[in-house]
């Protein structure tokens, strides 16, 4: 998360909150977050205002006035802008209280950190801040927000650097030493120069040369929103990055259908509602768990370094809101039975249009389904979603001819397209993760055993 909306305020200035308060809701591109106080204090100032749109992470959003503290002097030094508070009246916390930060874990996507400081003196207000913690080698790097933003206005490597704080914590002097001797810039400049030297993604035409092709008055402008622009730089990153394959398979569907049926008509009712009731959707997201829990090594992600072969099938469902597409994850769903899939899939799925889900429900993920049967599409191929490895593309199950035991029939059929990262599913363990997918669906039997 680089920037969000800040949707809405569900306190006001002047009112007291306490830790774990809930105090805003913060809109990503794909749901809405809510943020909670990390501190006890009363709202001195709101610096962004309701509504405001491109929040920076970091960016401070509200002022919080400590236990004693006079909330006309925190709203006056927070300024009135959504600025930072000027420096001039900033100090470390270790240097006024001799004491860690109200927070020290690390941050949800969309939760606040605090940095709290000192003037002549005097305690400061709390900004409430997004800020993710930076990391070395997997750990979590210890650093006050103010010295986190002077580091990364001097291009200095915060995580190169030994604080002196509390538990040792960067503070400001540490940064300010580090800028002093240079130490601490090498690793910041091998990476610029690495970026500098890595290829450009495509941007396509500018927006005047595209103008430019039509007549003035003939259209409207329809501003991206930040869904639509995460989905169009992922979109790009994978088709430059991802060596894509593609292998398609027809699956006849009579026998799941028929027992699709029998399964919900057995299906236990309460309140004269049955517990239940699958989808043909719910069983291919079984069959393909079944599939990768069979091939393990397709069942993978690719990085530089090495091949990183999960455990656990978990598959994401890709799912149509309004503005672009999100796609919720089954968890370990080779182990779970279909009622349980059918039953998340639609809670995920509604908490999905409602922009309601959160993170972990929609990161990660070993593979993915994309459906586009329900609309009539016979088949299509889809967009390999890093670090997925693969995504099973399911066309729309249709009546067509074909031949058994040498004489003409009519049966069920439904095409599916596996896409594949080349790199670490060929061609070969792709067309086997399709034939153990194929074997499935058509003998549904064998996954309910």
């Amino acid at each position: 998360m680089e920037e969000g909306n800040l949707a809405k305020w569900l306190v006001k200035e002047g009112d007291t909150v306490s830790s774990g308060d809930v105090i805003a809701e913060i809109e990503t591109d794909k749901a809405t977050m809510e943020v909670e106080a990390v501190d006890e204090g009363t709202v001195a100032k709101i610096l962004v205002a309701e509504g405001a749109e491109g929040v920076k992470v970091n960016e401070v959003i509200a002022i919080l006035a400590g236990e004693g503290e006079d909330v006309s002097d925190a709203a006056a030094a927070g300024g009135g802008n959504g600025a930072a508070i000027p420096e001039t009246a900033k100090a470390e916390t270790s240097e006024a209280k001799k004491a860690p930060p109200a927070a020290e874990a690390t941050p949800k996507p969309a939760e606040k950190a605090t940095d709290t400081g000192a003037a002549h003196g005097k305690p400061v207000p709390d900004d409430v801040r997004a800020g993710p913690v930076p990391t070395k080698e997997g750990e979590k790097v210890f650093a006050s927000p103010l010295a986190r933003r002077i580091a990364k206005a001097e291009g200095v490597d915060i995580t190169a650097m030994k604080g002196s704080g509390p538990k040792g914590r960067i503070v400001k002097r540490d940064v300010e030493a580090a800028i002093a001797d240079g130490g601490a810039k090498a690793p910041a400049a091998a990476a610029k120069a690495e970026a500098a030297l890595a290829p450009a993604l495509a941007t396509g035409p500018s927006t005047d040369a595209v103008l430019k092709l039509f007549e003035e008055g003939s259209y409207e402008l329809v501003k991206h929103d930040a869904m639509r622009k995460t989905i169009a730089k992922r979109l790009v990153e994978s088709k430059q990055t991802i060596p894509h394959f593609y292998v398609s398979v027809d699956c006849e569907l009579d026998a799941l259908l028929k027992l699709r049926g029998e399964l919900n008509s057995a299906a236990p009712k309460k309140d004269d509602k049955p517990s239940y009731k699958l989808s043909v959707n719910d069983m291919v997201i079984k069959a393909l768990a079944l599939a990768l829990r069979d091939l393990p090594d397709a069942n993978v992600s690719w990085t530089d370094e090495a091949m990183v072969r999960h455990k656990h099938a978990d598959v994401g469902v890709a799912v149509s809101i309004p503005g672009g597409l999100i796609t919720p994850i089954i968890r370990q769903a080779e182990m779970k039975p279909l009622s349980v899939i059918s039953n998340e899939m639609k809670d995920l799925g509604k908490r999905a249009k409602e922009r309601k889900l959160q993170p972990q429900e929609y990161q990660g993920g070993t593979t993915a389904v994309s459906n586009m049967g329900m609309m009539g599409v016979k088949d299509f191929a889809a967009v390999v979603n890093p670090p997925h490895a693969t995504i099973l593309a399911v066309g729309a199950g249709e009546q067509r001819p074909v031949v058994k035991d040498g004489a003409l029939a009519i049966a069920q059929v439904m095409t599916v397209t596996l896409s594949t990262d080349h790199r670490c599913v060929d061609g070969a363990l792709g067309a086997e993760l399709l034939a153990a997918f194929k074997s499935y669906i058509e003998n549904p039997m064998s996954m309910l055993v």
